[in-house]
This record gives structure tokens, sequence and C-alpha cells, in this order.
């Protein structure tokens, strides 16, 4: 039994991350073509950092799940994109706009795989449910 606890536990937990991934790419998205921020420069593009961690569902030591927790989130430092077009009022002296270093389809691949993780820990989840239901069905 708390072995099956502490694997609902972790895959609470990478609910949790998978959320946190889901809105920072959609953050990403929604800023692709943000050429001027409170700082005054372009967007960054946003990154989560996941890490480990111990879920605590264990009630001895014999067996103990890892679950992960989202250890921050970080501005990718690459360059800007630069496009020529003279008319926006960003323009620099040569008529270059740089705009932000989010790749739409990289940040759509990013979506897709965390929804996927998510959709899977959900599956997890209910398999677990169903495991200790039948276990309680059997000791009826």
């Amino acid at each position: 039994m708390a072995t099956l606890l502490g694997a609902i536990n972790a895959s609470a937990s990478a609910l949790d991350a998978q959320r946190a991934r889901m809105e920072v790419a959609v953050s990403n998205m929604a800023n692709a073509e943000s050429t001027r921020g409170p700082d005054g420069e372009p967007y960054r593009r946003r990154e989560v950092v996941l890490q480990s961690t111990s879920t605590g569902g264990a009630f001895d030591n014999s067996v103990q799940a890892n679950g992960v927790e989202v250890a921050g989130v970080v501005q990718d430092q690459s360059a800007f994109r630069r496009v020529y077009e003279p008319s926006h009022p960003d323009a620099d002296a040569d008529g270059f706009v740089s705009m932000p270093n989010v790749d739409v389809p990289e940040e759509m691949v990013d979506m897709l795989g965390a929804a996927r993780a998510y959709q899977a820990n959900l599956t997890a989840i209910g398999l677990i449910r169903d495991t200790l239901q039948k276990a309680l069905d059997l000791a009826k």
C-alpha cells in the first residue's frame, strides 16, 4: 500500500511539473513577436528546470518513489533574431529589429511533449486507483 501511495505522489508531482512546462511554452508563444518588454529589450524565451524530489509516500524505507518538481524558470540567453524591417518603430539605424529568441515550432513540440507526459501520469494514477479498488474488493 505504501509503495502505491508513493507512486501516486510521484505521478501527482509530475502533473504539476508538466503543467508548468505547458504554461511556460504558452507564454513563450504569446510573446514570440514582443519586441519591447518592461526592460526595453525583446522578450527572452523561458525554460523550466526540473529536479528529482522525494515524494515522502513510503511508510518504511524499503521502497521510495521519487517525484519531480520545478527547480526554477530560467531565461534562454541565446541571441535575439534580427529581422530587416525599417518601418518598425523598434528598428535600429540600419533598419533591423531585434526579435525574441522564441522558435514557435520548438515551443509547440515542447507543449506537445508536456501534454503527453501529463496524460501518461493521469493514466498511471488511474491504474493505481483501479489496483487499489481491486485490492479492496478482494478483501471483502
